[in-house]
């Protein structure tokens, strides 16, 4: 006989944030109104970090609400207040010509890129060496702090600059003024 007695308790908390997850990303996609959408990205986060309280991963649920739920949801929701939610979206006028296309080459450039570092590359994936690197049980939080701030330190910088930069773009795209608005203005 296989030795599969789950408690009820852990059970119930496994559905309840498996559900969570699961409505709140469906919500994030089908969602049409941005601020709905970030919040039901909370939700999703706060399913995840009801999963990791489940498996006594404390500190992994805290910076899941903090850092995540707490601070880029609510970047977000800046961004998005701040590019304005009830403007309507002109589909047929392209700002910029050619966007698309220069936007294509640079997704090509940038996937061959990684892909070329990846090759050549011998960084640490983190599959392997964080999970053998905290197997033991003492001073994970040590552990998990040396691992991000010298194995990884590259990948969380970059990701933060992306984030910077992403915002920074999109406030400027959104908040610059139209040459030709001005001009027709009557004086």
């Amino acid at each position: 006989m296989i030795a599969s007695a789950y408690a009820v308790p852990s059970v119930l908390v496994f559905v309840t944030s498996a559900l969570l997850i699961l409505i709140g990303a469906l919500g994030v996609i089908s969602v049409r109104n941005p601020v709905h959408a970030a919040l039901c990205l909370i939700m999703t986060l706060f399913g995840v970090a009801v999963a990791f309280v489940a498996q006594s991963a404390d500190f992994l649920a805290a910076v899941q609400i903090i850092v995540y739920a707490g601070a880029i949801v609510v970047l977000f929701l800046f961004v998005i207040m701040f590019l304005g939610v009830d403007q309507r979206a002109h589909i047929h006028f392209e700002p910029l010509v050619g966007q698309r296309a220069f936007a294509g080459v640079g997704v090509a450039i940038t996937v061959a890129g990684l892909i070329a570092l990846m090759a050549r590359s011998h960084w640490v994936t983190g599959a392997v060496s964080v999970s053998s690197k905290l197997s033991n049980g003492s001073g994970n939080v040590k552990e998990l702090g040396t691992a991000v701030f010298t194995t990884y330190l590259f990948a969380f910088e970059a990701t933060s600059a992306l984030l910077v930069i992403a915002v920074v773009g999109a406030v400027l795209l959104a908040r610059r003024e139209r040459s030709t608005t001005s001009e027709e203005a009557p004086q």
